[in-house]
Parts: structure tokens; C-alpha cells; sequence
């Protein structure tokens, strides 16, 4: 049988992957960041991406990306936005799909073209290369929506926490502050914590896997 192979005239612009990654510390939410090894923007601090392989499909690209230049690997890892503008990266035409991952913080070491990687406050951001400040800007909004309707608190937090440390957690995402009983006895209504047995105050819980699971696969609102 014949083969057909279909070349375009049309110039093709090239695809990268850029991930967002929050951690949380217990009093603050964090970004991690890469200080670029390499031009452009040598020694400015950037998210971890990179250009997409023709094998692999943008999730991939991402997570290959993520432990390449970080050492993280993320069970919960999210797009959010494809950002375009011609001028974004000044080598040439780079479209790029845009993530966001939630994982523990833990040490990270820089690998491929990151000089090192840190952790920083949301206040304590510097100057970002290409146009990362706005893909954090999206990556926040985006965030801040589906903390009402995802309990992404599993993927933020130790096995065990305070009630405490979970107010902190969504107090610093949605930048707001919460009267302690009334979000302690919401999130007690809601089925998600187990308290852990044996521990005097501060009480500690743990989510309960199997709840949360089925509250994302049917979808829930959290309102406060």
C-alpha cells in the first residue's frame, strides 16, 4: 500500500511545557523555581519546562521536565492555560502548555539546564524569565478556583496534621482568614479528616482516602 506522507508550507512553531509547583510548609505556600543554566535568561529564575518531545504527549512532556530539572515526581499534576504570545520567548515562536503540581516539600536538587532549585513565599518571588510572572498569575487564579472543589489539601499536606495546619493551608491559598471553630466544624461536616487515635491536642487527622475519593469523582463545592 502506498504511503502518504503530507508536508505544509505553514511555519511551525515549536511547544514547550511550563509547571507550576506549590509545596506547603505549614504556615506558607510555596513555588518552586529554577535558576536557568543556560540562555537565554542564564541565571534567572524560571518554572521547570522545556521543549516537548514528537513522542510524547504534553502531560509527559511535563512530568519528564519536573523530575529531570527538580528530581519531584507528582501523582497530582494539572494544565490550566496555554500561553502564545509570538514574542514570549525571544529564540523563536514557542507555544507553551501551561501546569501546575501540588507536592510535599522536600529537597529538590537542579538537573538538565537548572543551575539549582528553591523554594519561594508568594511574596517573595524575583524576577521570573520569559513570561512566567503571568503563567503564575494564571496558575494562582486557577488554584484558588479549585479549592472549592477539590480537596487538594492530600497532596499539600503530611500524612498527619493539625486542624491548624489545614486552616493555614487554605488561609494562605485563598489569602483570607477564617474564624477557627467555624472552619473547624465545617471541615469536620464535610467526611474528608479522621481524627488519629491515640494523639492528645493539638488533635491530628488524616484524610480519609476513600471519601476523597469519591467526592472527586462525583464533585463537591466547598463554600466558606
Amino acid at each position: 500500500m502506498e504511503e502518504f506522507k503530507y508536508s505544509y508550507k505553514y511555519p511551525h512553531p515549536s511547544v514547550t511545557t511550563d509547571c507550576v509547583i506549590f509545596g506547603f510548609d505549614g504556615k506558607d505556600l510555596k513555588v518552586l523555581l529554577i535558576e536557568r543554566g543556560i540562555e537565554p535568561f542564564k541565571g534567572t529564575w524560571a518554572f521547570p519546562g522545556g521543549f516537548l518531545r514528537m513522542e510524547e504527549s504534553a502531560e509527559e512532556g511535563a512530568k519528564r521536565e519536573l523530575f529531570e530539572e527538580t528530581g519531584l515526581r507528582s501523582s497530582y499534576i494539572k494544565q490550566f492555560h496555554a500561553f502564545t504570545n509570538p514574542q514570549r520567548d525571544p529564540r523563536e515562536r514557542v507555544i507553551t502548555i501551561a501546569y501546575y503540581a501540588l507536592v510535599k516539600i522536600e529537597e529538590v536538587q537542579g538537573g538538565d539546564d537548572a543551575a539549582k532549585a528553591q523554594w519561594f513565599s508568594l511574596d517573595n518571588i524575583p524576577s521570573l524569565a520569559f513570561d512566567h510572572d503571568r503563567i503564575l498569575r494564571f496558575a494562582m487564579r486557577e488554584l484558588r478556583k479549585q479549592i472549592h472543589f477539590e480537596p487538594i489539601g492530600f497532596e499539600l499536606l503530611p500524612e498527619e496534621f493539625t486542624m491548624k495546619e489545614l486552616q493555614q493551608l487554605y488561609e494562605a491559598i485563598l489569602e483570607v482568614h477564617f474564624d477557627r471553630r467555624n472552619f473547624s466544624k465545617k471541615m469536620l461536616h464535610i467526611g474528608l479528616l479522621e481524627q488519629v487515635e491515640g494523639v492528645k491536642t493539638p488533635y491530628k487527622y488524616k484524610f480519609n482516602p476513600t471519601t476523597y475519593e469519591e467526592m472527586k469523582q462525583k464533585g463537591f463545592k466547598l463554600e466558606f
